[in-house]
């Protein structure tokens, strides 16, 4: 298209917008510091799987307290319900979106093709507006629950009791820093935060079994109470599927593996549109991280129940929210107590890091191709500093407040699993896999009572989840505004009788008529060319080719532009194009032309009819309206330079 000289850009510029102009383009990816385009560049599955489970396993830090103050004496079975859901419904749903959608985009993009035109874009946003609930309050939730685990520290509350903001916001900085440094540098640091947190809580789990083993009277005293409690096995199932929902936040964490699937680094011969090992290799990851965390959250929810005083779960007893550091300290002594406080404090710190891949993965696959982005969207650096003043400010919001924040953080959660659950069962329906479908079909209805009943005793995390969805249309949609008058063609491809038509007008005035197609019988051409010529008093000598776009969905933003050509009624020389847009068409089709002969374009319009603003409103909405002056305003933005800019008439 036209070019323009520009000044060469800054070195922070250039820093900031590092791998940009391979973004975007097709079959690229556009995720964290963007992914080669040989996938076995990649990282093993293993260290991307620590990348998530950052995220994942981290919620020992307090799943083995949800369970105690939900179930009480029941969490040993409640956590075995989470358990089976998690194996028999979470990982079959998502290794099906890793098959299905191994670019990471998720159960989003499956969903997405339901939809078409602007409703498949409002779908898509609120998808999204709910997957940065998810992430986000990943990001600000779990750096201040690291910072509660550090202020309670025995042998620092005293020092850091009211710093709690401070530590929070300071830890979301040094997470943003890490992603700026690089991503390798991230999945580095997952790594050996994931093995040295996994260790120590494997040494917890043996101390913690010795201990019940040695005394054995907490096992018959833990089954009396229980049965005295419960009655019998039936009613202890039937509680522990109803208190199922509160231990839901078991699960987060776990829907982030498909978010970073595109740092898989799968097998030599994958490629974008096959990549088979990485697929493979993203179901080994989930299958482990899910059967790890499932026998840590048993083993842990057993030894706390039983070793752990029921009072100390309470609101400001010394287990609440740090079950496993208790057992750590009480059993092991100050000394490794710390180790395993720090060593929390980092992992629960860090795990806004798979929430940050998923989101510089997501976002940039979808805002930036639908127009509702600016260009600098696709590049890593930009969206880490916007993604973290977002974090300080909903931290700052919500006061670094664990509570606060866990209703949109359980909403968040279990909207993104319930969808990938509809997403896997419509796709099983749609390949005809009859079992497959009802059994995604009880796992979706499973998810879908899980997340009503949280709304239901959780309410706010809709209203957070809702101001995050309005933020996000409402951004979008603005952006979309501002950049409507851009050039959005990508490339322009002629047949070879539409390079004939060109061809032979390069000797000549080269004039365009732009027709909108109606009958397209001889009279519509030969009373356009009439009307034409009256307005513009023209010779009738003057040759002319029609040019005819035809709207495709409106509601994308860019793409590459097909134009053929045709011979109508024996004399009439058509060009037909298909777009979103029917002015960036033409002037994406004005700009290829002047600069493939060199001869500057002149097109003839006649005016729209009609009230202006409600024309713009047909351009912004359906990619037609106020046609003539739009492909003037284009034409303008892509080429400054008045002389080399194609010429426009309207009469």
């Amino acid at each position: 298209m036209a070019t323009t000289e520009h000044p060469p850009p800054s070195r922070l510029r250039t820093w900031m917008l590092e791998g940009l102009s391979d973004m975007g383009k097709d079959g690229g990816h556009t995720g964290p510091h963007a992914v080669p385009e040989s996938p076995h560049k990649g990282q093993r599955w293993y260290r991307v799987m620590c990348l998530t489970g950052v995220d994942y396993f981290s919620t020992l830090g307090y799943q083995p307290g949800i369970a105690a103050l939900a179930a009480g004496l029941l969490s040993p079975v409640a956590t075995l319900v989470l358990v089976i859901v998690t194996l028999a419904g979470a990982l079959p749903v998502y290794r099906r979106v890793a098959k299905e959608s191994p670019h990471g985009e998720g159960s989003i993009a499956m969903l997405e093709r339901l939809l078409s035109f602007w409703q498949g874009k409002l779908f898509v946003l609120t998808l999204l507006g709910f997957a940065a609930t998810d992430f986000l309050i990943t990001i600000t939730l779990s750096a201040a629950d690291a910072s509660t685990h550090l202020v309670e520290n025995p042998h620092l509350t005293g020092v850091l009791h009211d710093k709690q903001m401070l530590i929070t916001l300071l830890l979301v900085a040094l997470l943003g820093a890490v992603f700026l440094k690089g991503f390798l540098e991230a999945v580095g640091v997952a790594v050996v935060l994931v093995g040295v947190y996994l260790l120590l809580n494997v040494v917890v789990v043996i101390v913690g079994f010795y201990h019940v083993v040695t005394a054995g009277h907490l096992v018959t005293d833990w089954s009396s109470a229980l049965t005295a409690e419960h009655g019998n096995v039936f009613a202890m199932v039937g509680v522990a599927l109803l208190v199922f929902p509160k231990l839901a936040l078991g699960l987060s964490g776990f829907e982030t593996g498909v978010a970073v699937m595109p740092h898989v680094k799968g097998d030599p011969g994958d490629t974008e549109a096959d990549p088979a090992g990485r697929i493979r290799d993203t179901k080994k990851l989930l299958t482990t991280a899910a059967l790890i965390m499932s026998c840590f959250l048993i083993a842990t929810s057993f030894i706390t129940t039983l070793l752990i005083p029921e009072r100390e779960f309470e609101p400001g007893g010394a287990a609440n929210g740090r079950a496993l550091a208790y057992l750590a300290h009480h059993y092991l002594g100050g000394a490794f107590g710390t180790v395993y406080d720090i060593s929390t404090i980092a992992i629960l710190w860090f795990a806004g890091a798979s929430a940050m891949a998923g989101l510089l993965n997501l976002m940039p696959r979808y805002l930036p191709r639908y127009g509702m982005a600016p260009h600098w969207a696709r590049a890593v650096r930009p969206m880490v500093l916007v993604f973290i003043l977002v974090a300080f400010l909903v931290t700052w919001i919500f006061d670094a407040n664990v509570d606060k924040q866990g209703g949109a953080y359980a909403t968040g959660v279990l909207v993104l699993i319930s969808s990938a659950a509809i997403a896997v069962t419509i796709a099983a329906r749609k390949a005809g896999q009859r079992g497959w479908t009802i059994g995604f079909a009880v796992i979706s209805a499973v998810f879908l009572y899980t997340t009503v009943v949280n709304v239901i005793e959780r309410p706010d995390g809709v209203k957070i989840g809702a101001c995050f969805i309005a933020g996000i249309i409402l951004i979008s949609l603005l952006s979309r505004l501002l950049r409507a008058f851009e050039l959005r063609v990508t490339s322009v491809t002629l047949d070879p009788m539409a390079e004939r038509f060109i061809r032979d007008m390069a000797s000549r005035k080269m004039r365009f008529i732009a027709n909108e197609p109606d009958r397209r019988d001889k009279a519509e051409y030969r009373d356009k060319i009439e009307q034409i010529r009256e307005d513009n008093d023209m010779p009738e000598r003057d040759d002319f080719v029609f040019a005819e776009v035809t709207v495709t969905d409106p509601s994308e933003f860019e793409g590459g532009l097909t134009v053929r050509g045709e011979v109508l009624h024996g004399r009439y020389r058509v060009l037909t194009l298909e777009s979103p847009s029917v002015p960036n068409a033409l002037a994406a089709l004005l700009l290829h032309v002047r600069d493939t002969t060199a001869c500057t374009p002149h097109i003839y319009f006649e005016w729209t009819e009609g009230n202006p603003f409600t024309n713009f409103l047909r351009f912004f909405l359906f990619g037609s309206g106020e046609v003539a002056p739009v492909t003037r305003e284009v034409l303008r933005e892509a080429e400054p330079d008045r002389e080399r800019r194609p010429r426009v008439h309207t009469g």
